[in-house]
């Protein structure tokens, strides 16, 4: 078991402004509008709606959870809060207000020809992120979950649901809830309901339910995918297969092109079946989907990620860095690298994050931390943001081993609940093997530092005969409140507290918990290194120097 995992400074103000942001109300409904800080600008025209910052959220608050897998409930609280805000008009605004073609595609930035819309339908092809709701075949469909397109409505809901699961071990979202649709209607669906309508349709459509009428995207499947594996990891449903058959049947073989020695050559940016036509193929493209075809087939997004890579000359130290228009796409490369132990990578991208990235401490005494990229903005921009700050969570194979080696067993272990957030909190908090509950707290609000507070931890098998030190020292102010709970009296400020009984037996569930050690994690990456000048020329795309745009540097 890894047990050296904190959050640094960095991830507890990020935490601090999410849950800011997440427990401030504000009106998704078709009447109001989200509050400015919720990412609606990223990306355009693809991902610049407020779905996609509850979404990226998300994966943070997975991770997080693994430094702290004995205290999750503030996580669990902000995820409740960003899955509530995906079932509002606000969050399928697009597929509730852009209804038959767009009129404005004869007016497309002379930029998108040919690479986001086919050179030969200039004028008269919607562009991606236009999702023509209404169109034949299909028609009008009120429901933005159980419709043909839109799949990546449902397929990134579907994520948050299954990692809010896996966080909290809370089936609440197994019980009907509302999701907002046409004209004032909703929609009552469930967890189990989304992800097998997902993987029956899926089931299907061997080609992958479409987005956008008549676009199927790796990326967004990609996404789906996942979350019909943790799904299935959580709950012992049996949906990921779908996936799997698409992989190798569909995406290896349609939307993707291999050396002879079985190095990516291309990958679509999407297919449109309706006119059988493959989107802008190019080695790039898998840089997208990586993060969430890792977990399911980590060999094909090592593929992915040395096709893009070796293109750009990021792991070639001959080769400077040269800033992409938008920065997103850096961000992608630093996690991914990190994920999948490439330290070269990694160390020339952190250099270059740090410069354009614009990392900032903010709000009263600095409690908060976001990127802000030289936007000249009030707040940090959301999606970016979120997903930059797996930066300082992930190690190698972090993001494989949550949906691949889960830790179920903390939710018979001892747990850390009642704490005062956002005035105090816990940076690290783990059962070790030996049955010790291990908890270090700070002052997650530096005015309230020094002020009395408590928590408590539960699931003790006999809370009589624990012992608790804090800092080192035998620790008495705390006492029993229950059969299995104890309460403990502290101040707001950074301590490390032990939890233990007397035979040191509280915890021994190692199972899934003891697995996950840094072994267990695929070996590192061996990248082969080109002149990244010439391999951009030959990929067709001007990415990083602003001449064409991508999912992630439009």
């Amino acid at each position: 078991m890894v047990t050296n995992l904190e959050l640094n400074q960095r991830a507890r103000g990020w935490l601090r402004h999410t849950w800011r942001k997440a427990t401030t109300v504000d009106d998704w409904g078709r009447d109001g509008k989200p509050h400015a800080w919720w990412d609606q600008y990223s990306t355009p025209p693809m991902l610049n709606f407020p779905r996609f910052d509850l979404s990226e959220s998300s994966y943070p608050l997975a991770l997080m959870a693994e430094a702290t897998p004995a205290w999750r409930e503030v996580y669990a609280d902000i995820l409740d809060r960003l899955i509530a805000r995906h079932t509002t008009f606000w969050a399928a605004v697009d597929w509730l207000t852009q209804f038959g073609h767009d009129p404005k595609r004869g007016d497309y930035p002379e930029e998108w020809k040919g690479f986001l819309v086919p050179d030969h339908l200039w004028g008269k092809y919607d562009a991606p992120g236009w999702t023509a709701n209404g169109i034949d075949p299909w028609g009008l469909q009120p429901d933005p979950i159980g419709s043909d397109g839109n799949l990546f409505f449902r397929g990134f809901l579907n994520l948050m649901l299954a990692i809010h699961r896996y966080i909290s071990g809370d089936d609440k979202w197994d019980q009907p809830f509302p999701v907002a649709g046409l004209e004032n209607q909703t929609f009552d669906w469930t967890h189990p309901r989304i992800a097998g309508f997902l993987s029956d349709q899926w089931e299907q459509r061997p080609e992958g339910p479409h987005c956008e009428n008549t676009k199927i995207w790796p990326f967004c499947l990609s996404a789906a995918g996942l979350g019909l594996q943790l799904t299935d990891k959580t709950t012992g449903s049996a949906h990921h297969w779908v996936f799997d058959r698409w992989l190798e049947e569909t995406l290896k073989k349609r939307y993707m092109s291999f050396t002879e020695d079985g190095r990516m050559q291309t990958m679509a940016l999407y297919y449109d079946p309706e006119i059988d036509h493959l989107q802008s193929p190019n080695p790039l493209m898998g840089l997208a989907p990586c993060w969430y075809v890792i977990p399911q087939d980590r060999p094909l997004a090592e593929l992915m990620y040395q096709a893009a890579v070796t293109t750009l000359g990021w792991n070639n130290p001959e080769i400077s860095v040269t800033r992409p228009p938008d920065l997103r796409f850096l961000t992608m490369g630093l996690v991914l690298a990190q994920e999948l132990g490439d330290s070269v990578t990694a160390a020339r991208l952190r250099e270059s994050v740090e410069d354009w990235c614009e990392p900032r401490f903010f709000g009263d005494d600095s409690d908060e931390f976001g990127f802000w990229f030289q936007l000249g903005e009030a707040h940090p921009r959301g999606q970016m943001s979120a997903f930059l700050l797996l930066g300082e969570l992930v190690e190698e194979g972090s993001w494989w081993r949550v949906f691949n080696e889960p830790n179920l067993a903390k939710f018979d272990q001892p747990e850390v609940v009642g704490v005062d957030y956002p005035k105090i909190g816990i940076s690290r908090a783990f059962n070790d093997d030996g049955g010790v509950l291990h908890v270090t707290t700070y002052a997650a609000t530096a005015a309230h530092r020094g002020e009395p507070t408590s928590f408590r931890v539960r699931k003790l098998r006999s809370p009589a005969a624990v012992t608790v030190r804090c800092n080192g020292e035998q620790f008495d102010r705390w006492r029993s409140i229950g059969p299995d709970e104890i309460e403990i009296d502290t101040t707001i400020d950074r301590n490390s507290f032990e939890v233990l009984t007397r035979n040191g037996t509280e915890s021994k569930a190692k199972g899934a918990d003891a697995s996950r050690s840094k072994a267990s994690a695929p070996t590192k990456l061996d990248l082969p290194r080109e002149s990244g000048a010439s391999a951009i020329r030959d990929a067709g795309l001007l990415i990083v120097s602003g001449g064409g745009t991508c999912p992630c540097c439009a």
